[in-house]
């Protein structure tokens, strides 16, 4: 390729041309975030960057506006180890729920006491074959938890994951009691998009809605108080803030979808979920109360 070409700005010459069709773009330095992101749309209708660049620039520009709090998993859907629980206890939930890290909490889920790797427990089974329980010691095997602030910025949090090699991070509220989670890829979700596939739910869908099936269709993270006022229902508020927390809570482990269970006078199926939380949930009433 000749050096003509690359200072001509021929779209095929590398950089050099792409960077100058660009540049040709901007009449003047952008003022805010959202002159940025007009030009950054312009650039895709010119053909100069696919749609694909421009849903990841406009991520990484998203990140900087939001914080923690707008993408943490909950306290209630967190999947918990207890810090007295033994191999036996731990290994179903790392096989049910497929995560490579866990919150180890102490007398509460306000304790957490640090975070145990499944790489880890593997660890100790394979050098332990024998007898892993007895010589099992949770304290041997946590590493430090790393807390952040609810309301610290997304883009700071991934420069931090980044230097600190930390994967997963505790959030914490302003009176210091745990709020949820978030992982470097919730994270790096907002940038990328999130893989699905066509049976995947846009979490969007705000409310109840009615499936033809006659179900009614609800999100995982509704207030236990808004689903008690809409359905009439007396679900205590004092133990988690979501529906769906009651629903983990109640099956024991993070179920997969089509899973059913009975509370109160209604049947809950699992509608949308992935590896690490429940999405929707369908509701029916039914005539044979949970004898709970």
């Amino acid at each position: 390729m000749s050096e003509n070409s690359r200072e001509s700005g021929d779209p095929e010459s590398g950089n050099g041309g792409w960077f100058e069709r660009i540049s040709n773009l901007i009449p003047s330095t952008p003022n805010d975030i959202q002159q940025l992101r007009a030009l950054i749309r312009g650039a895709s209708k010119r053909d100069i960057i696919s749609r694909d660049v421009v849903a990841m620039l406009e991520g990484v520009l998203t990140i900087s506006e939001m914080q923690v709090r707008d993408i943490m998993i909950p306290r209630s859907q967190m999947v918990v180890i207890e810090r007295d629980d033994q191999p036996q206890q731990i290994l179903p939930k790392i096989i049910e729920s497929a995560h490579s890290r866990f919150p180890v909490i102490g007398e509460s889920r306000d304790e957490v006491v640090g975070i145990l790797l499944a790489k880890d427990m593997l660890r100790h089974f394979a050098q332990h074959l024998e007898n892993a329980s007895a010589s099992f010691s949770m304290s041997d095997l946590l590493r430090p938890a790393h807390i952040v602030p609810d309301i610290k910025p997304l883009n700071t949090l991934l420069h931090e994951f980044r230097s600190g090699r930390n994967h997963m991070a505790i959030v914490a509220d302003e009176y210091g009691g745990i709020s949820g989670l978030v992982t470097i890829e919730d994270v790096l979700e907002q940038i990328v998009g999130e893989i699905e596939d066509e049976f995947d739910i846009i979490d969007e869908v705000m409310g109840v809605v009615k499936l033809e099936s006659g179900e009614l269709l609800i999100q995982a993270l509704t207030p236990v108080e808004d689903f008690n006022r809409q359905f009439s229902a007396n679900f205590s508020t004092s133990d988690f803030d979501t529906i769906g927390g009651i629903i983990i809570h109640r099956f024991g482990h993070l179920p997969e979808v089509g899973e059913k269970i009975i509370l109160e006078n209604f049947e809950f199926t699992v509608y949308s979920a992935d590896g690490r939380r429940i999405h929707q949930l369908t509701v029916t009433q039914v005539s044979h109360p949970d004898s709970d």
